[in-house]
This record gives C-alpha cells, sequence and structure tokens, in this order.
C-alpha cells in the first residue's frame, strides 16, 4: 500500500497515509521524494515546487494559495497556505456538464432496474414508512422538558414499546420573535409527523408563544389514536394525565408489524463531524458512492452543513439537474454567505482546531471533501430550514455544519436514518439512527463503542466490496436487525436554530 496518495492527477499535494518522518525518502505514483519535514497521518506534502500565491491543488481543485515559497516534500498546512475564498463569488451552469452527469446517472438507475433490495419496515397510514416504531415525546416549549423526561422515564418502565422512547428537550418556543420563533414550530411540527414515530405526545405548558392552538393547527391532521396533545396548565395531574394519554398511544401501536418494502422509499441523511484529513478519502467518497446507488434505485439523499459547501459549491451546481435547480442552490450559497456577512462574520472562518489537527487547511480542503458525500448524483431538489423532503434524488438542505442542528434538520427533513463520517470521532446521535463511520482504522479500533462502520478499509480493500459491505449494513439497520452505537448507548438529542433575539 502507497504511503502517500495523490488523489487526482491535477494535484500537487499527496496526503501521508501513515506518519512520515523528516528524511524518509517516499514514493508518489513512481517519483521518489525526500520528507523536508515530519509529517502526520492525514496531512499534505507537496509533490512539487509551488511558489509563492501559486494555488495549492487537492481533490483537483485549489485549497488555497501558497503563503510562501514551498519545496517539493514539505509539509503543506495551515501555516503555509491561506484561503482564496470571500463573501463575492461568481457561478455557472453549464448543461452540458449537467447533462453528462444526468446521463451518468441513467446508466446507473438501469444497472438496478428490477434488483433493488428490500428492508423490513413498517408501512405508516399516510403512505410513508419508519424504520422504527417509537414513541416521542415532543415539547412545545422548554418549560415542560423536565415533566417530558419524568413521562419518559415511566413509559419505559411500564409500557411495551418495540423500539424506543423518546423526549426532544430543548430550550425554546417561548421568547423568541421572528423567523427563530417560526424555525422553532417548523421543526417541531415536522417531529410530530416523523414517520419513525409510531406515537407522538404533544407536551404543552399553555401560556408560551407556541400556543397548544396555534401548534395544532400547525401540525394539522393526524391519526388521533396515535397523536395525543396535552397542556399541562389545563389539568390537575400532568403526570397521571401523559401517564394515560401514553398508555393509549402505546395501545394503538402494539400490532405494529412490520413487511416488506424497497430500499427506494429510505430517505437518508449524510453529515460529516470532527472530519480529519482521511474524510475526502476514505469516508466520505465511501458515503458518495452509496448516495450514487441509493439514489439510482429511486431513494431519497440529504445533504446539509451549507458552510460546508463554501468553496465546492460549483461542484454540486455542476450536477443540479436543470436550471431552475441550478438557480435554488445559488441562492441557497448566497443567503447562507448573507447570515454570515449580517453578522460581521467573514464565510470562511473554518476549519476547526479538530480539523486542522487532523490535517484539514482550509476552508476549501474540508468543504471538497464534504460534498463527496453527495457522490457524483445528480442534485434534483433544494430544500429551506424546517422543509420537509418529498422528492426522491439528492437533495439539498439548508442548515448549518453544527453537528447537532445539522442532524436535526435532516431528522425533521424526514431522514430515517443519518451516515455520519468522522475521523476525529463523536458519540453524538439524532432522533434516527445515527451510523458512525470512521475515516480511519485507529478511530475504529480505539472507539468501538462509538463507530458503527469502519471506512478506512478502502485504503486496503476493493472499494466497491466496502460499498457492497455499508450497502448490506444499512438493510440491517433499516430492517432493526442491528442497533446503531447512538440508540444503544441511548444517545439521542435535538438542536434548533437561533438567529436572533431572546426575549
Amino acid at each position: 500500500m502507497e504511503r502517500l496518495i495523490r488523489i487526482t492527477p491535477r494535484d500537487n499535494v499527496a496526503v501521508a497515509i501513515e506518519p512520515l518522518f523528516k528524511g524518509d525518502v517516499v514514493s508518489v505514483e513512481g517519483r521518489n521524494i525526500t520528507l523536508a519535514s515530519d509529517l502526520p497521518a492525514g496531512h499534505k506534502m507537496a509533490i512539487e515546487d509551488i511558489r509563492q500565491g501559486e494555488k495549492v491543488i487537492k481533490y483537483g481543485y485549489p485549497i488555497g494559495a501558497a503563503t510562501c515559497d514551498i519545496a517539493k516534500g514539505s509539509h503543506v498546512h495551515a501555516f503555509n497556505i491561506r484561503t482564496l475564498l470571500s463573501e463575492d463569488a461568481s457561478y455557472t451552469y453549464d448543461e452540458a456538464v449537467a447533462k453528462a452527469y444526468i446521463e451518468e446517472a441513467r446508466e446507473r438507475e438501469l444497472g438496478w432496474k428490477d434488483k433493488v433490495p428490500t428492508i423490513m419496515a413498517y408501512e405508516r397510514a399516510d403512505g410513508d414508512i419508519g424504520i422504527r416504531d417509537e414513541i416521542w415525546i415532543v415539547p412545545t416549549v422548554g418549560c415542560v422538558n423536565r415533566i417530558g423526561e419524568k413521562l419518559v422515564e415511566w413509559a419505559r418502565a411500564n409500557l411495551d414499546v418495540k423500539d424506543g422512547i423518546h423526549v426532544w428537550t430543548h430550550p425554546f418556543g417561548c421568547s423568541q420573535l421572528g423567523g427563530d420563533h417560526e424555525n422553532t414550530r417548523r421543526i417541531l411540527a415536522d417531529l410530530v409527523h416523523h414517520p419513525n414515530a409510531g406515537g407522538v405526545l404533544v407536551l404543552s405548558l399553555g401560556c408560551e408563544n407556541n400556543t397548544p392552538e396555534s401548534f395544532r393547527e400547525l401540525v394539522g391532521d393526524v391519526d388521533e389514536s396515535r397523536v395525543k396533545f396535552l397542556t399541562c396548565q389545563k389539568v390537575e395531574d400532568e403526570i397521571a394525565e401523559g401517564q394515560r394519554l401514553l398508555s393509549q398511544i402505546a395501545e394503538a401501536m402494539k400490532d405494529d408489524r412490520r413487511t416488506s418494502v424497497p430500499l427506494s422509499r429510505l430517505r437518508v441523511g449524510f453529515k460529516c463531524g470532527g472530519s480529519d484529513g482521511f474524510s475526502g478519502i476514505t469516508a466520505n467518497p465511501l458515503v458518495g458512492r452509496f448516495c450514487d446507488e441509493l439514489t439510482a434505485m429511486g431513494g431519497t439523499a440529504i445533504l446539509t452543513e451549507v458552510p460546508e459547501m463554501f468553496g465546492a459549491e460549483q461542484v454540486l451546481m455542476d450536477r443540479a439537474a436543470d436550471r431552475g435547480v441550478y438557480e435554488q442552490v445559488v441562492k441557497l450559497i448566497e443567503d447562507f454567505k448573507h447570515y454570515f456577512t449580517s453578522h460581521g462574520q467573514v464565510v470562511y472562518e473554518n476549519p476547526s482546531p479538530g480539523n486542522k489537527a487532523g490535517g484539514i487547511s482550509t476552508l476549501e480542503d474540508k468543504s471538497l471533501g464534504c460534498v463527496q458525500k453527495g457522490g457524483r448524483s445528480v442534485v434534483t431538489g433544494v430544500a429551506q430550514y424546517g422543509e420537509r423532503i418529498t422528492r426522491p434524488g439528492l437533495n439539498l438542505l439548508s442548515g448549518p455544519g453544527n453537528d447537532i442542528v445539522s442532524t436535526t434538520v435532516q431528522s425533521a427533513a424526514g431522514a430515517h436514518m443519518i451516515l455520519f463520517t468522522t475521523g476525529r470521532g463523536t458519540p453524538l446521535g439524532s432522533p434516527v439512527p445515527t451510523v458512525k463511520i470512521a475515516t480511519n482504522d485507529d478511530l475504529a479500533r480505539r472507539k468501538a463503542d462509538w463507530i458503527d462502520f469502519n471506512a478506512g478499509r478502502v485504503l486496503g480493500e476493493d472499494a466497491q466490496k466496502v460499498t457492497s459491505d455499508l450497502l448490506q449494513y444499512i438493510v440491517k439497520v433499516a430492517s432493526g436487525d442491528i442497533r446503531t452505537r447512538n440508540e444503544t448507548n441511548g444517545y439521542a438529542e435535538i438542536s434548533i436554530f437561533k438567529d436572533g433575539v431572546v426575549l
């Protein structure tokens, strides 16, 4: 196995697969290069001389410019390159390029014709499917969080529910204005409708801005045997009443059974967190290959983390299904840049210290690795924060890079599960099964209690075989045969996007 990987023939840097040391002689595509300095795993080395001001190329695209002359064999990182990003950028839509991606996608579709795998899922009355049959308690306001937690403790001890009981605590629902208030309401209403919940208790206080009456109207039509509403101020004993309603919900769910359905009905969110220099080489491309297969079957993929598209957005725009979708992608990017600048922040304040320790140098470096989770799939739709996704194919969803906020918005958009790639490791779990995919062997071994799948395998195994194994793993998770680490650990939470004033 090579000790350094040059990702594309255009690149003037290569990535260390293992720690390398000053004086080591390494081979890069048949060329021997002597290291001028130590090089941690996941970090970049110049494979040719790069002059001050010249672009540093990785993934075939610029990830920054050299701030000084960088000699062949030298470490290339945040200390000697700078971002090329700014708040202003121009974009193009090349119909010929988009058509080539569309034709490629059609070829993949033909490959899956009449061969789509099946999963065992719960058919819902509204025509959707769920891959879990849980009871969810959704507080309309943070004031009732502890009541919800007490009800969950009781329900876990007293009710027979197949897949779990959760309360999605949060601090909002009151003292918010404008967009923040509506964002809270939309996300909570989305969770009420999520198909992984076989039943829901909506828990209100009674005097909050998110009034029980207005929230009930926002939620709209529901199966009243499975979705119950409790306003704590209106009952003498909210705990006893909550227990009574939860018992009724559990009774309505008791005959729920899994049935065979095609994998094409699955909606999967893609997320990365704690990325490192291997993210764009192992885990994200692996997820991208799965994305291509899922969308070829007719399934739905969801990509968010808009700030981590900055510097790689043209890659996604090139794959827009038509000019209308392209224009929606441009607006998605420009709106999020405006969010940064309206708060006096630059758009390139990224990557994190952990990202840099793992070998990521600039936001372009991070973004070009990040968007690979979308593979080569055609972008078929763009959704705003809080919207539920119904269009098959690869959808871009407005949301920040923050792990908990972005996994929450993907769950609220209807993702049945989330594939979460990580190079540094995280225990985080969302409201839906969250498959943690390690970028490297060391993390997979060291944090086996967090990690579900090791993408580091692709460095020594056939990539298609690893992709097939991931697909089979996802089928088992969706069918309930495997519980993800976040499920077995009991790690699941939500966080709602906030932009403005709290009263």
